[in-house]
């Protein structure tokens, strides 16, 4: 029997519970990955919340691993038995020791990689990659905002700018999270706790605004992020950690600049195997590299039992960049 993190009913953190199960049998392009890693991401909490809900329960979580390929079905051409591998779109059950996941979703990792260096960074960097390069192309020299810049993405994104010579001005919550996303790469951080994001922004660039905002935040950044850009400026509106942006008057981005605004994710710009290995290459060349580390603090590693405490140290706003599960 394998072992899984599984869930009932909608809730906060106590819904999750360790159980036994006996994996699907292998579809004909599956393949079987023993979980030697596994990625949380804060996406795994609207899961369980009920943010995004299941179809059914009892529900597996998470869409995040490193491992190796135990079994292949009957029509995997690409992969084997023994290859490390890393996905970050599987269907839920990645919280597990043993999970089945599609070909065309798994990556080949690279000896130079850890499987904990990949399980915390394939979601998180794969949405970087899509967010610089796909949702707005990012160029050299050019200022822009990220918010939660000391966030599992947020690291990775200050990195992944200062490697193109991007400028990146940040927001975090703390004077501890500045300096760690200033560290990173970020060109400026502000404390929203104890300044104005518009002020520091119009600040830092001459008071010509910026061309785009990344905002993971949600409800409480919105206006902030609309008043932080140049005239038909892009806001990329990739997340809710505060809560979902609702009942938003279209005719707020007409008064504020002609704007335009984008709710994107991960499954609309990574789809098929060719836009999954131009991602991961890109990526993997990165930390490959040394242009971006993805160390995860021991204070930050849970065992799979533990999924409850991750999740309510996510929640609780004091992790660092990523956090991992350890079968």
């Amino acid at each position: 029997m394998a072992k899984r993190i599984q869930f009932a009913t909608h809730g906060d953190a106590d819904v999750l519970e360790l159980a036994t199960f006996t994996p699907a049998p292998l579809g004909d392009h599956e393949v079987q990955v023993a979980n030697k890693a596994i990625g949380i991401n804060y996406i795994d909490t609207y899961v369980r919340s009920g943010l995004y809900p299941v179809s059914q329960f009892p529900s597996g979580l998470g869409t995040e691993a490193a491992g190796i390929i135990i079994k292949t079905g009957a029509k995997v051409t690409s992969l084997k038995e023994g290859d490390r591998v890393v996905y970050a779109q599987s269907p839920l059950g990645a919280y597990s020791d043993t999970h089945n996941v599609p070909e065309n979703k798994v990556a080949r990792l690279p000896d130079n990689i850890s499987f904990e260096q990949a399980a915390a960074s394939f979601l998180k960097g794969l949405t970087v990659y899509y967010l610089f390069n796909e949702t707005y192309k990012l160029q050299a020299d050019e200022t822009f905002l990220f918010h939660a810049a000391a966030g599992g993405v947020g690291l990775i994104a200050s990195q992944w700018a200062k490697a193109i010579g991007a400028k990146m001005i940040g927001t975090t919550g703390s004077d501890e999270k500045v300096a760690k996303a200033k560290a990173a790469g970020a060109w400026e951080v502000i404390n929203y706790q104890t300044e104005s994001i518009v002020e520091r922004v119009l600040a830092l660039t001459n008071n010509q605004k910026v061309p785009v905002v990344y905002d993971s935040v949600g409800k409480a950044t919105w206006l902030d992020s609309l008043d932080c850009l140049q005239r038909r400026g892009l806001m990329v509106s990739f997340g809710n950690a505060s809560g979902a942006v609702t009942g938003v008057d279209l005719g707020i981005l007409n008064k504020k600049g002609s704007l335009y605004v984008t709710r994107p994710s991960i499954s609309g710009y990574i789809t098929t195997r060719e836009e999954l290995d131009a991602a991961s290459e890109a990526l993997f060349a990165l930390i490959g590299s040394g242009k971006i580390d993805v160390s995860v603090p021991d204070n930050q590693k849970f065992a799979l039992a533990d999924a409850k405490d991750a999740h309510r140290y996510l929640e609780s706003r004091q992790s660092q960049g990523s956090s991992l599960l350890i079968p």
